[in-house]
């Protein structure tokens, strides 16, 4: 293995990649450590819990070195990236297979329904600090609740950042398919937390 002391940090992607296919294997850490805290939220969102996200993200780059030799080029290394890790996350939530929880529950009187992410006191809640971070905690649960290549979706645009275009790249599918499917998305969450965020 060569010695990679003197490698400039701010090259670009696939000049990286270049170095670590002729062998400078340690250069493959700038790539993780440029793209480590991305997809660690990314895959975190994705499967709903950071520490089993932050474990995945680690098999997630061993992965993505050892196949670096199909990297091409052509492609945004970042893109590749992101694939691998959205594929990675959907198969860890096949394989797991979590428990559904009911995004509604019955009220304890049996009067009406409420959510499940919803706590009632019995005295009126007086802190809007509070009913933000029920809000919040509504919409991560119903996010989780979504199919998986929803939840990627929306994880991808309103959580890591990314364009239409860039997701269409990385899921290999036609902008109008994205927006199409973000659209329903969209909707789904809509209507499940319709009784949440008024």
């Amino acid at each position: 293995m060569k010695n990679s002391a003197t490698v400039d940090p701010d090259l670009p992607d696939d000049a990286l990649v270049r170095r670590v296919l002729a062998g400078e294997e340690d250069v493959y850490g700038i790539l993780v450590q440029r793209y480590q805290t991305r997809i660690v939220a990314h895959v975190s969102r994705m499967i709903g819990n950071r520490e089993e996200g932050l474990d995945l993200t680690q098999e997630i780059f061993l992965k993505v070195f050892q196949a670096l030799d199909r990297y091409n080029p052509d492609f945004k290394f970042s893109t590749w990236l992101f694939r691998i890790a959205g594929n990675a996350a959907i198969d860890y939530l096949r394989k797991k297979r979590p428990k559904m929880v009911p995004l509604e529950v019955q009220a304890p009187d049996g009067s009406d329904r409420m959510s499940s992410t919803e706590y009632k006191s019995s005295e009126p809640d007086p802190y809007a600090r509070l009913r933000n971070t029920e809000r919040g905690r509504a919409i991560l649960e119903a996010i989780a609740e979504l199919p998986p290549d929803f939840r990627e979706l929306i994880t991808m645009r309103h959580f890591s950042g990314l364009s239409y275009e860039e997701i269409a790249e990385i899921k290999e599918m036609p902008l109008g398919t994205v927006k199409n499917k973000l659209f329903r998305a969209r909707a789904v969450l809509k209507d499940r937390l319709s009784g949440e965020l008024t």
